[in-house]
């Protein structure tokens, strides 16, 4: 596929997505191993948030792209890479222990920044998966809201990335659950407003069970190479 082919199907890919989601729903692109022309193009046909997995990746695209949209953390974040996260994301979907809040926090006070922040649940209870369990959720959220340079703001949870989406619905919904539990807490600071669940497999069964934002990757940029 030529390159400015492979820029029409993009953009393409993000407006059917666009006649399909609910307004009420945010749409992340998960850029991840995706070019900057490749993720410009997505932003093009309307997409404002850009999601990456890794610091290294989303700082190459950051330096050409810049604050022209918002950018989502929604990898693994390593603590030597902190520093550089806090500096050019606007907030971490992966927080799932104190020890990494306890250190976003130390660096965002630095930068005199408050951090938004997603508290990352491991719903299915998979060992290979990061995140905190949920009975730990609660637990984790009002150690957060004592960190004065974050601001906990919802919840975070992967679904499969493959197979019958329909398995990942009670996980979904367990999470709609704990976020709706969260919401009743009022813990102070706070402001539980997004529930970011569902890729591009199982996108339309979390919508369904309340995501207010999505990650797609491979619907809008197709398969990775």
């Amino acid at each position: 596929m030529m390159m400015t082919d492979s820029l029409d199907y993009i953009r393409q890919n993000v407006r059917a997505i666009w006649q399909e989601l609910p307004p009420s729903v945010e749409l992340v692109a998960a850029a991840k191993q995706q070019t900057p022309e490749k993720i410009m193009a997505a932003i093009e046909a309307g997409v404002k948030i850009i999601g990456e997995n890794y610091v290294q990746e989303a700082l190459a695209a950051y330096q050409i792209i810049g604050q022209r949209v918002s950018w989502s953390f929604i990898g693994h974040l390593q603590k030597n890479k902190i520093k550089k996260a806090v500096e050019i994301f606007d907030i971490i979907e992966t927080v799932d222990s104190i020890e990494l809040a306890e250190e976003i926090n130390r660096r965002a006070a630095a930068r005199g920044k408050v951090m938004p922040v997603l508290l990352e649940v491991n719903s299915g209870r998979e060992p290979q998966k990061f995140g905190v369990f949920p009975e730990k959720v609660e637990e984790l959220a009002r150690s957060i809201v004592q960190l004065p340079g974050l601001k906990l703001s919802g919840l975070m949870t992967m679904g499969p990335a493959e197979g019958d989406p329909e398995a990942a619905r009670p996980y979904f919904r367990l999470t709609r659950q704990l976020f709706d539990y969260l919401q009743k807490l009022n813990l102070p600071g706070a402001n539980i407003h997004i529930l970011s669940m569902g890729m591009t497999n199982s996108y339309r069964v979390a919508i369904e069970e309340g995501a207010t934002r999505v990650r797609l990757g491979t619907r809008i940029f197709g398969p990775r190479q």
